[in-house]
């Protein structure tokens, strides 16, 4: 049923319907209206669960590993240092291959403090072997919960999938959704039944002490999955396309007029509706651009970007987050697919844009496409006010 909703509502909506036994978080903004959504369902009695109250988002990310790791199905959501705050717990969850599902909504990281939007807090955990997914739009957002549950409940997978949105511009942003009703999520969805739990009658060990003799092997298994994960990926999309009737295509990148373009921005989230939208309005004036989006940012769909970019002559990586000191991380990704390839794109520049919920413009958009008619650009911020770095750094 169509409904227009408020993004963190339309997200409450879906997890309600993927029938949680327990969700634990802590309030942090944009994060916010989502929990206080799931919080009312849960008092009103129109979940089935229980909602766990704690004093910060490193025990609300315990109290779901726990939960997780007794069988339960579980949810939580945060935002920014809120994420960082729960690093520790995160390496166990996907340590221990608890397929836990949880929002981050998109926001900076301090300092300075900053409470709007870009894509520090999930890219700084890339590593955590968790699966990140990035959401375009507020029905995207929704549909990716159903997809990360189905997935890291796979009996093949088992490992924990983040959902990631841009702060209040998905969390906050109103859109006409289409929410499935509970007899076709639970078609899609069945009840999470782990191949192991924590249960006094059959005891088990989690965690346990792993000396060098057995470290090394937990973190090749889990890169192993991962490469089964995109696999499966593309499977569990196209039986999301036939039971809700969205195309997601292959859920791991998309591609938007790329296959005559002779340049192509990659980015991932939010943005990527901008720059379709600038992408319509150069190829009216007979310009040949494109996008390409990436959907999956952990595990990298290197195969799908050579494929969707290897004929492109000029391309620009667009990233919302910064690796101080080294190159953008998206477009270290997009450089590493070609690295060592004989047919590769002849130019990739790296783009820096909208850190601390700066608007990625029409106008910035267009500056970077023109920006692709020179040379190689390595590292290059867009939309820099000249008059603050001369004032506070002298540049």
């Amino acid at each position: 049923m169509k409904q227009f909703l408020e993004g963190s509502r339309a997200v409450a909506e879906i997890v309600k319907l993927c029938k949680p036994g327990v969700i634990s978080a802590y309030p942090i903004t944009p994060q916010t209206h989502i929990v206080e959504e799931l919080a009312q369902m849960v008092a009103n009695g129109e979940l089935n669960a229980q909602f766990v109250n704690v004093e910060s988002e490193h025990s609300a990310a315990s109290v779901v590993l726990g939960a997780v790791a007794t069988g339960v199905r579980a949810f939580t959501a945060t935002s920014s240092q809120g994420l960082l705050y729960m690093a520790e717990v995160l390496f166990n969850i996907s340590g221990l291959r608890l397929p836990l599902v949880l929002t981050c909504a998109n926001r900076a990281i301090s300092a300075p403090i900053n409470i709007w939007n870009d894509q520090q807090d999930s890219v700084s955990l890339r590593d955590s072997g968790w699966i990140q997914f990035y959401a375009e739009n507020i029905q995207e957002a929704a549909d990716l919960h159903l997809l990360a549950y189905r997935l890291g409940e796979d009996k093949s997978i088992m490992l924990p999938a983040m959902v990631c949105m841009d702060g209040y511009t998905l969390t906050h942003g109103m859109e006409t959704v289409d929410i499935p009703t509970q007899g076709e999520v639970d078609k899609f969805l069945p009840s999470y039944k782990p191949l192991y739990k924590l249960d006094p009658a059959e005891p088990l060990t989690m965690g346990l002490l792993a000396d060098p003799d057995y470290y090394l092997e937990t973190r090749f298994a889990i890169q192993e999955t991962f490469k089964e994960v995109l696999k499966m990926i593309p499977k569990i999309s196209e039986e999301f396309k036939n039971r809700f009737g969205r195309d997601y295509k292959d859920g791991l990148v998309e591609e938007y007029c790329t296959k005559d373009a002779e340049k192509v921005i990659v980015a991932m989230g939010s943005v990527c509706g901008t720059i379709k939208e600038v992408v319509d309005a150069q190829r009216a004036k007979g310009k040949k651009v494109g996008l390409l989006k990436i959907i999956s940012y952990r595990p990298f769909p290197y195969a799908k970007v050579d494929d969707a970019l290897k004929d492109i002559p000029r391309i620009a990586v667009l990233d919302k987050a910064v690796s101080l000191g080294a190159y953008a991380p998206l477009a270290v990704e997009i450089k590493a697919t070609f690295f060592g390839k004989k047919k590769s794109p002849k130019l990739i520049s790296s783009f820096i844009a909208g850190l601390g919920g700066r608007d990625i413009t029409f106008e910035s958009v267009k500056e970077i496409f023109t920006k692709l008619n020179r040379k190689e650009v390595n590292l290059e911020f867009i939309d820099l006010k000249p008059e603050l770095l001369k004032e506070e750094y002298g540049v």
